[in-house]
């Protein structure tokens, strides 16, 4: 009834019409202009990367180049002028800023406004006692020494005290934190009792009793600095420890015969060096601060040499009838410690991978 239909087969007219290959058909396609690769990305190292980041947070760059500018001024602002820190003129005492220039303007020209029981008036001592020529920018305390000369001359002291303690107490901190941690087991537990012995006397205690061997001075702020600030480092390092030291790298170290401390040192430590340099960047400020209190306390730096808490020390005396010789030093230091707490800001999300989408 049905004819089963024929299945057609397709097949070449002629053996010529078949297509043979080239060379030229093998050869690869240049396609790299037209596809999109995050190039940018792939090339950028991982501190380039922090460096923009850094750059972008304007608050960080405004507290580093605070930071520049008063260590500039730290390092040539005593040698600005005629005047020294400790020279001494009483002729001259207590005058009132004055600065070339500015005193046309009617500002920063000598006056200073005293109050009294007949009520305010406006004194120039530079007119009342013939000192035409005689400029002091900040003014000058009540021993007719340079408020300027002073004030910049204190900010170095405050800068090395603070930055050379904070590097003693990184060293220290980030050793007896890492070894700890790495350790553990009763070398940890032994290592943290003594840790929470040493944090809790009084850093006024310790200080009062280095005064009874050491003379007061800038060597004696440093190691006060240097015994009592050092914990907070060494908790962070611990923890940082804690976290990496079953990682796959560190046991594979271990596998191949590494040593423990080379583990530690080179294995572990470049690993957390992020937030070693936030701690630092913000602990600097601390003993800024610190070493003003001591200061003003008088277990500091002693006479004639200053730092910015002698400064503000001295200021405070004299605060209700010349509160000029106190406003200088306040600035400098408070600039200071918001500029290094901006800067260490910074650091922290630029240095935290987890903060890059935020």
């Amino acid at each position: 009834m049905f004819k089963k239909k024929k299945q057609e087969i397709f097949t070449p007219a002629s053996a010529a019409e078949a297509y043979i290959p080239v060379d030229s058909d093998f050869v690869l396609k240049d396609n790299a202009a037209s596809i999109e690769i995050d190039s940018n990305f792939a090339a950028q190292s991982f501190w380039k990367e922090v460096l923009v980041r850094f750059f972008r947070k304007g608050s960080a760059v405004f507290g580093m180049v605070m930071i520049i500018f008063i260590t500039i001024m730290a390092v040539i602002g005593p040698n600005m002028n005629d005047y020294t820190y400790s020279g001494q003129d009483l002729s001259q005492k207590s005058l009132a800023p004055r600065v070339p220039g500015l005193e046309n303007l009617g500002i920063f020209n000598g006056d200073e406004k005293i109050s009294g029981s007949s009520g305010v008036r406006v004194v120039n001592n530079y007119k009342e006692k013939g000192l035409t020529d005689v400029y002091y920018w900040f003014g000058s305390d009540n021993f007719g020494r340079d408020i300027w000369t002073r004030t910049w001359h204190g900010a170095r002291v405050s800068l090395i005290i603070a930055v050379v303690a904070a590097v003693i107490d990184m060293i220290i901190g980030m050793s007896y934190g890492l070894i700890s941690g790495f350790f553990g087991g009763k070398v940890d537990m032994v290592m943290q009792r003594f840790l929470e012995v040493a944090n809790s006397i009084p850093r006024l205690v310790i200080v009062t009793l280095l005064l009874l061997v050491f003379k007061p001075g800038m060597l004696t702020i440093i190691i006060a600095l240097m015994l009592t600030e050092w914990v907070g480092m060494s908790r962070i390092a611990r923890a940082e420890m804690l976290k990496l030291k079953e990682q796959e790298f560190v046991l594979a170290s271990r596998t191949l015969g590494a040593g423990s401390f080379f583990i530690i040192f080179r294995e572990v430590l470049p690993n957390i060096i992020g937030p070693i340099i936030t701690q630092v960047m913000f602990s600097i400020p601390t003993a800024i601060f610190t070493e003003a209190f001591l200061s003003f306390v008088g277990l500091g730096i002693p006479v004639p040499q200053c730092s910015l808490g002698s400064l503000i020390s001295e200021g405070f005396n004299s605060f209700t009838t010349h509160p000029y010789q106190i406003v200088a030093p306040i600035l400098v230091m408070a600039l200071l410690m918001l500029s290094f707490n901006l800067v260490a800001d910074g650091l922290r999300e630029a240095l935290d991978p987890k903060m890059k989408e935020m």
